[in-house]
């Protein structure tokens, strides 16, 4: 018998065994219904977390505070949550006809109420990536959080810095800041994090607000306080999932009453037997793609298509948005904004009602069958299963939809290239199980060349979250054989819904036309572009429009 030594576990293998440790963690304490991440009911979620090393966290190993991945979760969690012990995750439970203020993340669609000063509701309503997402982002704050507090308390007695009683008097005080308090306050708070005058100077506006700005400073006095009290006075803060929640998670009741409404406003415009083609995009791409030319025209006459959407991206183009709004709605454009609590807004195209001379498709000749484009907002992670399995069942159960294709375009982290690239995949792996799923793709990277944008096919891998981006993991599934472009969080639970519905259940046509393309948005291997180093910018906006355009040929075509 070959004697078995030696054997080394790569750090690809340890990231892999760490998700799915993860997986395996944050299921078990939702059915347990409440934990807390600081002690020892939380350990497993830390160390794994630890283990990973995801990018977006940073230096989340590192003894000084991250501030880049602090920003970028601060973003995607309520206002004030800093200051909460309690968290509690909820379902959608009446708190919108309370007096309860909701608070709207800047970079996440969820609800979220602050109940009182120690507890923070957060809406869960787009299933189960959501409470992923949430939970690694609240156990990265807090492991940071305990950062600050072994810099700032100086014996067992508890005995607190000279730079901590300065940021605490800074951030108590009732007036606003002058600069050159603020910049003292910055060097006490420089020494706290472990970091430079200069490291905080720079980003401190970013967490900042008209309202607020300040911010930072109110943000890493909280973290360290209440960081403080789980040690000093064992006042651990705790995340519960409440019993609603528990009990409706997985049964797709957000998203049956989605599908459910766009059904109906399809049979009462007498659209539900005609040929419809379901478009996952932005609210904007199609709408803009089909009028904006024409509607601007006269106001950009030497203007390019692509700098005409590059100005309706603008934050101060409200009023152009609006006049492509009205006219789209004058031909054939319904809106439907989300009343189901999945956040997923929806555009109706009746392309019948489309005068198409006045569309940046002048040359369109339809069929006697006028198709129906149905646009919806971007799902998030499983949620994508959820919308298009109800989307895809049949009316009232016995009243099939004629679904003609599924067209699926997002931004998704890149593994060769770079920001604003495009991604043409021909199957998606599912990241932490068995699951894999090739298709053929109705578009390819031939379509896109010519346009000055790298373009690149082949696998992706659909991930739990952002906290998949981890160099090691990511640099196995791209240079192995499993040859992997790129990561996001939805493709393959929208082809998983896709293909049951069409090969197994049948409620829609077996021969159903599929099309993914996405642009990158970041590149994880790549140092300071990972999704914390900041947005695109109006680098998104020529491949979006790019592969809207090109998909809206091939339906009209």
């Amino acid at each position: 018998m070959t004697e078995t030594k030696n054997l080394k576990i790569t750090r690809a293998q340890e990231s892999s065994a760490a998700i799915e440790k993860m997986y395996i963690t944050m299921r078990h304490l939702f059915n347990r219904g409440f934990y807390k991440p600081m002690g020892i009911s939380g350990d497993s979620l830390r160390e794994a977390l630890l283990a990973l090393r995801p990018e977006i966290y940073g230096h989340i190993v590192d003894e000084k505070v991250e501030l880049k991945g602090l920003l970028y979760v601060i973003e995607r969690l309520p206002m004030g949550i800093e200051e909460c012990r309690f968290i509690n995750l909820t379902s959608h439970e009446g708190y919108d006809k309370s007096h309860f203020k909701v608070i709207i993340p800047p970079k996440r669609r969820r609800n979220c109420y602050r109940i009182d000063d120690d507890l923070m509701h957060i809406e869960i309503t787009r299933g189960r990536s959501d409470i992923y997402d949430i939970l690694t982002h609240l156990t990265f704050i807090f492991i940071e959080s305990h950062k600050i507090r072994h810099r700032v308390t100086l014996d067992e007695g508890g005995e607190i810095s000279r730079d901590w009683e300065k940021l605490e008097q800074a951030v108590t005080q009732k007036k606003k800041l002058s600069l050159i308090e603020r910049e003292k306050t910055i060097s006490h708070t420089a020494n706290i994090l472990g970091r430079t005058f200069e490291d905080i100077s720079d980003i401190y506006d970013a967490f900042g607000s008209i309202a607020a700005p300040d911010r930072f400073l109110h943000i890493i006095y909280w973290l360290g306080k209440l960081a403080i009290s789980e040690v000093a006075e064992d006042k651990k803060r705790t995340i519960t999932f409440s019993p609603i929640l528990r009990e409706r998670l997985g049964h797709h009741i957000h998203g049956e009453i989605w599908a459910t409404r766009i059904k109906e406003v399809l049979k009462t415009n007498a659209l539900l037997h005609r040929p419809i083609h379901v478009i996952s995009a932005n609210m904007h791409s199609v709408m803009n793609s089909l009028f904006a030319t024409y509607v601007l025209k006269s106001k950009f006459k030497d203007h390019s298509d692509f700098s005409i959407y590059e100005e309706l991206s603008k934050s101060d183009a409200g009023d152009l948005r609006r006049k492509v709004e009205e006219h789209a709605e004058k031909n054939g454009m319904l809106f439907l904004p989300d009343t189901s609590g999945t956040n997923i807004d929806v555009q109706i195209f009746d392309t019948a009602k489309i005068d198409w001379s006045h569309t940046s498709f002048p040359d369109t000749i339809l069929g006697e069958q006028k198709p129906v484009l149905i646009v919806m907002d971007y799902a998030f992670g499983e949620q994508a299963y959820e919308t298009i399995d109800e989307l895809l069942k049949p009316y009232k159960k016995d009243v099939f939809l004629n679904v003609a294709s599924v067209s699926i375009m997002g931004k998704a982290g890149i593994l060769e290239g770079g920001k604003g690239d495009i991604m043409i995949p021909n199957a998606h792996i599912n990241e932490g199980t068995a699951d894999n799923y090739y298709f053929e793709n109705e578009l390819t990277a031939c379509m896109f060349e010519g346009n000055g944008i790298s373009v690149y096919s082949g696998p992706m891998v659909t991930v739990l979250g952002t906290s998949l981006q981890n160099r090691d993991l990511l640099k196995f599934f791209h240079e192995s054989t499993w040859g992997v472009i790129g990561l996001e969080m939805e493709g393959s639970h929208y082809q998983k819904a896709i293909q049951s519905a069409s090969k197994i259940r049948k409620s829609i046509p077996k021969d159903v036309k599929v099309r993914y393309a996405y642009y990158a948005s970041d590149n994880p291997l790549e140092t300071g572009s990972t999704l914390a180093s900041g947005g695109l910018g109006t680098t998104g906006v020529k491949p979006t429009y790019l592969i809207t355009i090109k998909i809206l040929e091939q339906i009209l075509r």
